[in-house]
């Protein structure tokens, strides 16, 4: 199949000004990924979740927040596009079972850039009076290093979002893993 992801790994120490454009980046991942929205929402109209708590810093970056993956053709497919600046057309209607990324970012020209990138699923999160709703399931099961966080700067929510996305990372791939890399693993997915 065909998969999308980004992650970061420090090479040195990172400064402090790193960790919290790292931190703030994946304030917009978690927020996006725990979002609940109605089926058929234009998928332009997700961005702003995922930019908000990158834009309450006075920050911004610029690509899209997310593309629709092919399950054999392209990395990069429609119709589903989660971007500002593109159009909320009737193709790109959020459906069941449509596999995008969510990756934003921070870029500081000369000096350095930040992105966490994970692919979701959408699955059904079922139906109220107002209609359906979907939700995201994260598929990536790759550790985002702690060593470019700042913890501090995580809400108790978002903190329960990393933990339990970070246990899920430990519980699937420790089967598959032993010696050396079970314990890289089990140290880059440890709770914060």
């Amino acid at each position: 199949g065909t998969t999308d992801i980004t992650r970061m790994v420090p090479i040195g120490t990172p400064s402090e000004e790193q960790k919290r454009d790292c931190t703030r980046v994946l304030k917009g991942v978690i927020a996006l990924s725990r979002a609940q929205f109605p089926k058929g929402i234009l998928s332009p109209l997700l961005d702003a979740i995922a930019r908000a708590p990158i834009w309450a810093e006075g920050v911004d970056y610029g690509h899209g927040t997310g593309h629709g993956v092919g399950y054999f053709l392209n990395v990069h497919e429609g119709p589903q596009v989660i971007a500002y600046q593109a159009a909320a057309a009737p193709q790109t209607a959020m459906q069941p079972g449509m596999i995008t990324s969510i990756e934003p970012g921070t870029y500081r020209p000369g000096r350095w850039g930040v992105r966490i990138e994970n692919l979701v699923l959408n699955r059904e999160a079922g139906k109220t009076e107002f209609g359906e709703f979907l939700k995201f399931e994260t598929l990536t099961l790759c550790p985002i290093d702690t060593r470019c966080l700042v913890p501090s700067l995580l809400t108790a929510d978002e903190r329960e979002w990393f933990n339990a996305y970070h246990a899920q990372v430990r519980e699937r791939l420790s089967p598959l893993l032993n010696g050396a890399a079970l314990e890289w693993l089990q140290v880059r997915t440890a709770a914060i």
